[in-house]
Protein backbone atom coordinates (compact mmCIF):
# COMPACT_ATOMS: atom_id res chain seq x y z
CA UNK A 1 0.00 0.00 0.00
CA UNK A 2 2.77 2.43 0.92
CA UNK A 3 4.52 1.74 -2.39
CA UNK A 4 1.28 2.51 -4.23
CA UNK A 5 0.89 5.80 -2.34
CA UNK A 6 4.50 6.79 -3.11
CA UNK A 7 3.95 5.92 -6.78
CA UNK A 8 0.85 8.12 -6.94
CA UNK A 9 2.72 11.02 -5.33
CA UNK A 10 5.57 10.55 -7.79
CA UNK A 11 3.19 10.70 -10.75
CA UNK A 12 1.52 13.81 -9.33
CA UNK A 13 4.87 15.53 -8.84
CA UNK A 14 5.86 14.77 -12.45
CA UNK A 15 2.55 16.21 -13.67
CA UNK A 16 2.99 19.32 -11.54
CA UNK A 17 6.58 19.82 -12.74
CA UNK A 18 5.36 19.77 -16.34
CA UNK A 19 2.19 21.82 -15.94
CA UNK A 20 3.10 24.47 -13.41
CA UNK A 21 6.28 25.97 -14.92
CA UNK A 22 4.61 26.40 -18.32
CA UNK A 23 1.74 28.34 -16.77
CA UNK A 24 3.91 30.19 -14.26
CA UNK A 25 6.37 31.32 -16.93
CA UNK A 26 3.45 32.16 -19.25
CA UNK A 27 4.89 31.71 -22.70
CA UNK A 28 2.14 33.08 -24.94
CA UNK A 29 1.23 30.78 -27.81
CA UNK A 30 1.84 27.65 -25.73
CA UNK A 31 -0.86 24.99 -25.64
CA UNK A 32 -2.30 23.89 -22.30
CA UNK A 33 -4.96 21.41 -21.27
CA UNK A 34 -8.12 22.02 -19.31
CA UNK A 35 -6.72 19.85 -16.51
CA UNK A 36 -3.58 22.01 -16.33
CA UNK A 37 -5.71 25.15 -16.18
CA UNK A 38 -7.86 23.72 -13.41
CA UNK A 39 -4.80 22.71 -11.41
CA UNK A 40 -3.14 26.10 -11.83
CA UNK A 41 -6.39 27.96 -11.16
CA UNK A 42 -8.35 29.81 -13.82
CA UNK A 43 -8.21 33.03 -11.76
CA UNK A 44 -4.42 32.92 -12.14
CA UNK A 45 -4.82 32.76 -15.93
CA UNK A 46 -6.49 36.17 -16.28
CA UNK A 47 -4.27 38.87 -14.82
CA UNK A 48 -3.43 42.54 -15.27
CA UNK A 49 0.25 43.22 -14.52
CA UNK A 50 2.70 46.10 -14.67
CA UNK A 51 5.15 46.05 -17.57
CA UNK A 52 8.21 44.27 -16.16
CA UNK A 53 11.75 44.51 -17.49
CA UNK A 54 11.51 41.32 -19.54
CA UNK A 55 8.31 42.45 -21.27
CA UNK A 56 9.70 45.90 -21.96
CA UNK A 57 12.82 44.34 -23.46
CA UNK A 58 10.56 42.55 -25.95
CA UNK A 59 8.73 45.81 -26.78
CA UNK A 60 11.60 48.28 -26.89
CA UNK A 61 12.38 49.50 -30.40
CA UNK A 62 9.39 47.57 -31.77
CA UNK A 63 5.90 48.41 -30.49
CA UNK A 64 7.49 50.84 -28.03
CA UNK A 65 9.51 52.89 -30.51
CA UNK A 66 12.14 55.48 -29.66
CA UNK A 67 9.71 58.30 -30.45
CA UNK A 68 6.90 56.85 -28.34
CA UNK A 69 5.34 59.55 -26.16
CA UNK A 70 3.26 57.21 -23.97
CA UNK A 71 4.79 56.71 -20.51
CA UNK A 72 5.39 53.05 -19.78
CA UNK A 73 3.52 53.54 -16.51
CA UNK A 74 0.30 54.02 -18.52
CA UNK A 75 0.53 50.55 -20.04
CA UNK A 76 -0.38 47.17 -18.58
CA UNK A 77 0.43 43.57 -19.55
CA UNK A 78 -2.52 41.17 -19.69
CA UNK A 79 -2.37 37.40 -19.33
CA UNK A 80 -5.39 35.58 -20.72
CA UNK A 81 -6.39 32.17 -21.98
CA UNK A 82 -8.07 31.80 -25.35
CA UNK A 83 -9.43 28.93 -27.36
CA UNK A 84 -9.15 28.31 -31.11
CA UNK A 85 -11.87 27.26 -33.54
CA UNK A 86 -10.67 23.68 -33.00
CA UNK A 87 -11.00 23.91 -29.23
CA UNK A 88 -7.27 24.15 -28.46
CA UNK A 89 -6.50 26.19 -25.30
CA UNK A 90 -3.61 28.63 -25.64
CA UNK A 91 -1.81 31.06 -23.36
CA UNK A 92 -2.37 34.60 -24.60
CA UNK A 93 -1.02 38.09 -23.88
CA UNK A 94 -1.72 41.73 -24.69
CA UNK A 95 -0.43 45.16 -23.75
CA UNK A 96 -3.13 47.79 -23.28
CA UNK A 97 -3.61 51.15 -21.62
CA UNK A 98 -4.23 50.89 -17.88
CA UNK A 99 -7.54 52.73 -18.42
CA UNK A 100 -9.02 49.75 -20.27
CA UNK A 101 -7.01 46.88 -18.77
CA UNK A 102 -9.67 45.60 -16.37
CA UNK A 103 -12.35 45.83 -19.06
CA UNK A 104 -10.24 43.90 -21.54
CA UNK A 105 -9.24 41.11 -19.16
CA UNK A 106 -12.89 40.72 -18.11
CA UNK A 107 -14.00 40.50 -21.75
CA UNK A 108 -11.28 37.99 -22.63
CA UNK A 109 -12.28 35.79 -19.71
CA UNK A 110 -15.94 35.86 -20.75
CA UNK A 111 -14.94 34.92 -24.30
CA UNK A 112 -12.78 32.04 -23.08
CA UNK A 113 -15.49 30.71 -20.78
CA UNK A 114 -17.98 30.82 -23.65
CA UNK A 115 -15.59 29.02 -26.00
CA UNK A 116 -15.48 32.03 -28.34
CA UNK A 117 -12.67 31.35 -30.83
CA UNK A 118 -9.58 33.56 -30.97
CA UNK A 119 -6.82 32.00 -33.06
CA UNK A 120 -3.70 33.75 -31.81
CA UNK A 121 -2.88 36.31 -29.10
CA UNK A 122 0.79 37.25 -28.71
CA UNK A 123 2.47 40.64 -28.57
CA UNK A 124 2.79 42.35 -31.94
CA UNK A 125 6.50 42.50 -31.13
CA UNK A 126 6.70 38.82 -32.10
CA UNK A 127 6.20 40.18 -35.64
CA UNK A 128 8.68 43.07 -35.15
CA UNK A 129 5.61 45.28 -34.53
CA UNK A 130 4.75 45.06 -38.24
CA UNK A 131 0.97 45.32 -38.21
CA UNK A 132 0.46 43.80 -41.65
CA UNK A 133 2.44 40.68 -40.76
CA UNK A 134 0.68 40.32 -37.42
CA UNK A 135 -2.75 40.66 -39.03
CA UNK A 136 -1.91 38.10 -41.72
CA UNK A 137 -1.16 35.64 -38.91
CA UNK A 138 -4.63 36.41 -37.47
CA UNK A 139 -2.95 37.67 -34.32
CA UNK A 140 -5.15 39.57 -31.87
CA UNK A 141 -3.26 42.47 -30.28
CA UNK A 142 -3.57 45.96 -28.83
CA UNK A 143 -0.71 48.40 -28.10
CA UNK A 144 1.53 49.37 -30.99
CA UNK A 145 2.91 52.88 -31.47
CA UNK A 146 2.02 53.28 -35.13
CA UNK A 147 -0.06 55.16 -37.69
CA UNK A 148 -3.49 54.19 -38.94
CA UNK A 149 -3.49 51.79 -41.94
CA UNK A 150 -2.50 53.73 -45.04
CA UNK A 151 -2.64 57.02 -43.09
CA UNK A 152 -0.43 59.57 -41.36
CA UNK A 153 -2.17 60.08 -38.00
CA UNK A 154 -1.40 58.00 -34.95
CA UNK A 155 -3.70 55.08 -34.30
CA UNK A 156 -5.56 54.58 -31.02
CA UNK A 157 -3.30 51.54 -30.70
CA UNK A 158 -0.48 54.00 -30.04
CA UNK A 159 -2.08 54.74 -26.67
CA UNK A 160 -3.10 51.14 -26.04
CA UNK A 161 -6.75 52.20 -26.23
CA UNK A 162 -7.76 49.82 -29.04
CA UNK A 163 -7.91 46.05 -29.41
CA UNK A 164 -7.96 44.08 -32.65
CA UNK A 165 -9.54 40.61 -32.59
CA UNK A 166 -9.00 37.95 -35.29
CA UNK A 167 -7.83 40.60 -37.82
CA UNK A 168 -7.29 38.36 -40.85
CA UNK A 169 -10.97 37.45 -41.00
CA UNK A 170 -12.14 40.92 -39.96
CA UNK A 171 -10.15 43.36 -42.09
CA UNK A 172 -9.83 47.12 -42.28
CA UNK A 173 -11.57 48.28 -45.49
CA UNK A 174 -11.54 51.70 -47.13
CA UNK A 175 -13.16 52.44 -50.49
CA UNK A 176 -11.54 54.90 -52.90
CA UNK A 177 -12.97 55.97 -56.29
CA UNK A 178 -10.55 53.70 -58.15
CA UNK A 179 -9.70 50.98 -55.64
CA UNK A 180 -10.42 49.30 -52.34
CA UNK A 181 -7.75 49.35 -49.63
CA UNK A 182 -7.78 46.21 -47.48
CA UNK A 183 -5.58 45.47 -44.46
CA UNK A 184 -4.23 42.91 -44.22
CA UNK A 185 -3.84 42.65 -47.97
CA UNK A 186 -4.46 38.89 -47.80
CA UNK A 187 -7.99 39.40 -46.43
CA UNK A 188 -9.82 40.45 -49.61
CA UNK A 189 -12.10 37.39 -49.53
CA UNK A 190 -13.40 38.50 -46.13
CA UNK A 191 -14.46 42.00 -47.24
CA UNK A 192 -17.88 40.60 -48.16
CA UNK A 193 -19.53 40.16 -44.77
CA UNK A 194 -22.51 38.16 -46.03
CA UNK A 195 -20.63 34.88 -46.20
CA UNK A 196 -20.00 32.40 -43.40
CA UNK A 197 -16.40 31.77 -42.36
CA UNK A 198 -14.41 31.07 -39.17
CA UNK A 199 -13.56 33.87 -36.70
CA UNK A 200 -16.01 36.30 -38.30
CA UNK A 201 -17.12 39.22 -36.11
CA UNK A 202 -20.55 40.76 -36.59
CA UNK A 203 -22.59 43.06 -34.40
CA UNK A 204 -24.66 40.28 -32.89
CA UNK A 205 -21.89 37.95 -31.77
CA UNK A 206 -20.56 37.70 -28.22
CA UNK A 207 -17.26 39.47 -28.86
CA UNK A 208 -18.88 42.59 -30.25
CA UNK A 209 -21.64 42.64 -27.63
CA UNK A 210 -19.18 42.41 -24.74
CA UNK A 211 -16.94 45.20 -26.02
CA UNK A 212 -19.97 47.42 -26.63
CA UNK A 213 -21.29 46.66 -23.13
CA UNK A 214 -17.97 47.85 -21.71
CA UNK A 215 -18.15 51.17 -23.54
CA UNK A 216 -16.02 50.43 -26.61
CA UNK A 217 -16.96 51.41 -30.14
CA UNK A 218 -16.74 48.87 -32.96
CA UNK A 219 -14.99 49.63 -36.23
CA UNK A 220 -17.70 47.77 -38.11
CA UNK A 221 -20.05 50.67 -37.27
CA UNK A 222 -17.79 53.31 -38.83
CA UNK A 223 -19.28 55.17 -41.80
CA UNK A 224 -16.35 56.17 -44.05
CA UNK A 225 -14.33 53.01 -43.40
CA UNK A 226 -14.96 49.57 -41.96
CA UNK A 227 -12.60 48.09 -39.40
CA UNK A 228 -14.26 44.83 -38.40
CA UNK A 229 -11.44 43.69 -36.10
CA UNK A 230 -11.24 46.93 -34.13
CA UNK A 231 -12.63 47.91 -30.70
CA UNK A 232 -11.66 51.29 -29.28
CA UNK A 233 -12.26 53.59 -26.31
Amino acid sequence: MMRLIFAIFALLSVFTAVAQPQLECWTAGSTVTKAEVEQFGVDNCFKVCDIDDNTFARMQGKSYKAECTIPLSELRYIKALHVTQDGVILLGEMVVNRAIAEDVVTILRRLYEAGYPIERMVLVDEYDADDETSMRANNSSAFNYRHTPGGTRLSAHSRGMAVDINPLYNPYVKHYPDRVYVAPATATEYVNRHGAFPYKIDRDDLCCRLFLEHGFEWGGDYKTIKDYQHFEK
